[in-house]
């Protein structure tokens, strides 16, 4: 794959591993911004160890801990309150692609009474319930205000109220300016899916593929998981997706490699950041 006529497609995957994480330490770097304004350098060293520490945690919350690693002392509660801000413009994104990908599926192709082996009917239930679901995020990610407010009614709630209240320095401006990476990196990801599938000889329509995928990291993003076992669990769900095609091996091939390449390489990096700064401790 390094080498020949595709060959740039190879190479593109490696170069978009940087650009993915490099808009996301951008975000990063947005939010911080009220509370203790980073360079992007260490943004980008944060969201290394912040890879690092989530790979052995359920749904990546770990994430957050490796985040403040670079953050002062007295500010680190803030600054897991705005990193669960960021992860939330994602997954609206994230939310809102599975919601046109579904209907693609629904739409863009013919469907019996089954689809992927489950029944249109549950798709349908599913596609519904993913439209409501969005649009009550993007509510209350533009209301954060209001999220605040509805969080503090909730018992022992005041004690974290000083650590919370940051998130109404936002404007909506900013918030669209993180949505905007967001929707950036995202399509980011998806590419790097594409030409990975395309150099393994599974999907070559980028069309389809693209709806397709914007699905699977959709069902990802619901699945309870920790990273080191979600590999299995994204092989299942990209083999359920993509079972019109008869190459199994090369659907599983492109899931362990985009697996690898956009969290395990950045994991090694962010853990010798980390044993960096225990040292000079």
């Amino acid at each position: 794959m390094p080498f020949g006529p595709q060959a740039w497609k190879f190479w593109l995957v490696i170069l978009f591993v940087f650009v993915n994480w490099g808009m996301e330490a951008r975000k990063w770097q947005i939010l911080m911004k009220p509370l203790q304004p980073l360079s992007f350098i260490t943004a980008f060293k944060s969201v290394l160890c912040g890879v690092t520490l989530s790979l052995n945690t359920p749904n990546r919350m770990g994430e957050y801990g490796g985040r403040i690693l670079f953050v002062n002392e007295g500010n680190r509660l803030k600054a897991i309150t705005l990193s669960i801000a960021g992860g939330m413009a994602q997954l609206i994104i994230t939310m809102l692609m599975g919601c046109f990908g579904l209907l693609f599926l629904l739409i863009g192709k013919d469907v019996s009474s089954t689809l992927m082996g489950v029944s249109v009917f549950w798709i349908k239930i599913f596609l519904y319930g993913s439209v409501i679901g969005t649009i009550v995020f993007i509510f209350f990610f533009f209301k954060l205000g209001l999220l605040i407010r509805l969080l503090e009614k909730l018992p022992y709630a005041n004690r974290f109220s000083k650590y919370i209240n940051i998130l109404q320095t936002f404007e909506a401006k900013v918030l669209l300016r993180l949505l905007s990476i967001s929707f950036f990196r995202y399509i980011v990801f998806v590419l790097q899916y594409i030409f990975m599938l395309q150099l393994l000889h599974v999907e070559q329509n980028m069309w389809t593929g693209f709806w397709i995928i914007t699905v699977m990291f959709w069902i990802l993003a619901i699945i309870p998981s920790f990273a080191i076992a979600e590999l299995g669990i994204r092989g299942t769900v990209a083999k359920t997706l993509f079972s019109y095609s008869l190459n199994t091996l090369g659907i599983l091939t492109a899931t362990f490699g985009i697996w690898f390449v956009n969290l395990f390489i950045p994991a090694l990096i962010g853990s010798l950041l980390i044993l960096g700064i225990k040292i000079k401790k």
